[in-house]
């Protein structure tokens, strides 16, 4: 397998730069241990890293603090491997579309990409745009002794494989999530931490002070964007949207219940505008002190406690997902690092992607509080959480989290529609249209797109 790689790499002769990320990390970013120093394990010995040295790749990146671990750290892979990057770091919603895009066209810039899994998973796997894993991780050529492809999580694993059994991406994130409250502003109203969604209205109630700038709750208002709030908060009904028999339930009691929370919360203690507002708006309304809580994906900590970014560093508090009256579950995600089936040079791509998915790596990312890495090892090390800096409520509040985590978006091939489509009826709700009407035309228009689908045309 490996000269058979070889081979193919050897053929491209002309590398598509993509623009370097202009990443510069801050203070707060860099380095402070010894991992993924560049140098390979000592269970690595005799294990050939250098074997594509010499030929570059271009990696497809999407925003976050994950994605600056890895800039950050490219140095370190291309000094082990003599391989050179060229990175694509495109805001999120921008880089599913490129690649969609250039899938479609039969011709895609890069080599390795970033996948969203709950986005993503299904069209992929059903155009096979990206290159089956499983004969690279048995190869003992190609695959580090160090790898552990087996300390990867279960549902990280189960997001990983294709309903076929293909393994077209590597797990890199597992992305729960959880309540950010503002525990300042908490302790001077004398406020408790919600555990529940009724709880979490009657706390913005008590928090929400426009006069003095500060708005009790914020989370995503923006379509597409905004529908994971309201799934996430259907679990607490033990409900979603979508069951595994292909039946559409977004107009049940539990889904209009939902929607309800989630239009109080937003149209009447979230700040203007927040119908346009995605991740990055609310969390810089949230690092700014002026939202009291901010419901949203964990991968946060490391802008949120970085003092060039925010102005709530040490005040910030993670909770779990709030309950619903029957439930309490956390909302997943996920993430995979994987290699363009059609790409010219799978073996340095692999490499990277190997490196990128390694436990190093993933150390380095826990160590920021910027992701939820998929490593058992990794939470298992004491001595390793020991030296970590981000909070301990952090790392708590992700741990309870894996113990209640479900998928919170439906694992179909139009969830991109999905999103629209509710997203849409979310944003209505907002501005003061009745949920139970909204939910009810946004299932008319969508239920023959899923029928379709999952029909198989």
């Amino acid at each position: 397998m490996a000269e058979q790689l070889q081979r193919r790499t050897s053929r491209r002769t002309v590398v598509k730069s993509a623009a370097a990320s202009a990443f510069a990390a801050p203070a707060f970013l860099r380095l402070k241990s010894a991992s993924a120093q560049g140098t390979p394990d000592a269970a690595d010995a005799g294990f050939n890293w250098r074997q594509f040295e010499g030929e570059t790749i271009t990696t497809l990146l999407a925003t976050s603090s994950r994605a600056d671990v890895l800039v950050e750290l490219q140095p370190q892979f291309e000094e082990l491997t003599g391989i050179t990057v060229n990175v694509d770091v495109v805001p999120e919603q921008q880089q599913r579309q490129k690649m969609v895009i250039e899938f479609t066209s039969g011709n895609p810039s890069f080599d390795v990409a970033m996948v969203s899994w709950h986005v993503q998973k299904g069209l992929f796997g059903r155009g096979q745009f990206m290159l089956d894993l499983r004969e690279l991780l048995d190869d003992p050529e190609l695959t580090a002794p160090s790898y552990d492809f087996a300390d990867f999580s279960e549902a990280a694993l189960r997001f990983a494989t294709q309903a076929d059994g293909r393994i077209d991406t590597l797990p890199f994130n597992i992305d729960y999530w959880i309540t950010y409250w503002n525990m300042e502003l908490f302790d001077q109203a004398g406020v408790a931490f919600p555990e529940t969604l009724e709880e979490t209205v009657a706390a913005a109630e008590a928090l929400h002070d426009p006069d003095n700038g500060v708005f009790g709750f914020v989370a995503r208002g923006l379509k597409n964007a905004n529908v994971p709030v309201w799934t996430s908060f259907m679990q607490g009904w033990g409900a979603k949207p979508v069951t595994d028999d292909g039946a559409l339930e977004t107009t049940t009691e539990a889904a209009v219940a939902a929607a309800g929370f989630y239009q109080t919360l937003l149209a009447n203690y979230a700040p203007p505008g927040v119908s346009g507002f995605n991740w990055n708006e609310c969390q810089t309304t949230f690092s700014q002190g002026t939202a009291a809580i901010w419901f949203d994906g964990i991968g946060f900590a490391a802008p949120l406690e970085n003092p060039d970014e925010s102005l709530v560093v040490g005040k910030v508090g993670y909770g779990l997902q709030p309950a619903g009256p029957d439930a309490r579950h956390a909302g997943t995600f996920g993430d995979g690092i994987g290699i363009t089936a059609n790409s010219a040079k799978p073996g340095p791509a692999y490499l990277y992607s190997q490196w990128a998915t390694g436990v190093e790596v993933m150390q380095r990312i826990l160590e920021l509080g910027a992701g939820a890495p998929p490593r058992n090892s990794i939470y298992a090390d004491e001595e390793f959480l020991a030296t970590v800096e981000i909070p301990q409520g952090w790392v708590e509040a992700l741990v309870a989290s894996g113990e209640i985590g479900l998928p919170s978006l439906p694992e179909i091939i139009p969830v991109t529609e999905f999103r629209d489509i509710f997203g849409i009826a979310l944003t209505n709700m907002i501005t003061g249209a009745d949920p139970a009407a909204e939910l009810e035309l946004a299932t008319q228009q969508f239920q023959p797109i899923l029928e379709q689908s999952l029909a198989g045309s």
